[in-house]
């Protein structure tokens, strides 16, 4: 049976919604780089939220937040699923669950109170997103995405557990030093750095041995990497200018030039 002419113009109209916003989300123009890095840091003020809500639950205006970042994610979720050329096959994807389970999370938050803390999996989603890296590598960036894919499963890990334990242990009354301790904990045990007798006082002293847990141990990593790893010899390419190559290098792995790296044993 032919569609009638209302029917057809409606479907031209959905049709071109997609496209609009297919642009929006995936294109490169100045205008999608805008919008999609406005979402970015808006997604990233909303993951701020996500990290102190177990200290904010209960408040008044926390359900005036919770409902209004819900009202957000069910926007973006249901745009970027008009976006996508296989919405089926984009809501199986693992980041587009992960969004629609913290959107039930928000709009159930004292029936789901206790499966608040899985709502910073949404940094995660995050940083697997073309809109965070798009503009990134316009700018320039790009070859920073594996260090921060890294700092975004960490810091995903670290705020996840935290919540885990401070929704189990520390949530009746504890507030916002509760919530302190629990990170404390969550950062020695993550470092085995261990629970020694000798702590610095309040939650300030806490903060202050988790800064020189996670820096330490960052240091102790790179020094390990710095030991073990490939040795590389500094002869800078006269064709392409990579400064770092193996010792027994012939060819440029860059450009495919040909070296000539003095042998330091002759």
């Amino acid at each position: 049976m032919a569609r009638t002419v209302p029917e057809e113009q409606a479907q031209t109209r959905f049709d071109r919604l997609r496209d609009r916003l297919r642009r929006l989300y995936y294109g490169e123009s100045r205008a999608a780089l805008r919008f999609q890095l406005s979402v970015t840091v808006l997604d990233l003020a909303i993951i701020g939220f996500f990290i102190i809500s177990p200290v904010l639950a209960g408040q008044t205006a926390f359900l005036w937040i919770d409902y209004s970042v819900a009202a957000f994610l069910f926007v973006d979720i249901t745009a970027r699923a008009l976006a996508s050329n296989h919405m089926r096959r984009w809501l199986q994807q693992p980041t587009a669950l992960v969004d629609i389970f913290i959107l039930v999370t928000l709009l159930l938050p004292e029936t789901l109170v206790n499966l608040g803390f899985l709502r910073i999996l949404r940094l995660w989603t995050i940083s697997r997103s073309g809109m965070l890296w798009r503009p990134l590598e316009r700018a320039g960036y790009g070859e920073w995405r594996d260090t921060v894919h890294a700092v975004m499963n960490l810091v995903t890990f670290l705020f996840v557990v935290t919540g885990f334990i401070y929704t189990s242990f520390f949530r009746n009354g504890s507030g916002f030093d509760g919530y302190v301790d629990a990170l404390y904990f969550t950062v020695a045990a993550m470092t085995t750095t261990g629970f020694g007798d000798i702590v610095l006082p309040g939650p300030w002293g806490k903060l202050t041995s988790i800064a020189a847990m996670i820096v330490g141990l960052s240091l102790f990593v790179r020094l390990a990497q710095a030991l073990f790893r490939p040795a590389k010899v500094y002869f800078p390419c006269p064709e392409c200018a990579l400064q770092r190559h193996d010792p027994d290098a012939v060819f440029c792995k860059a450009c495919g030039h040909k070296l000539k790296i003095p042998d330091e044993g002759e």
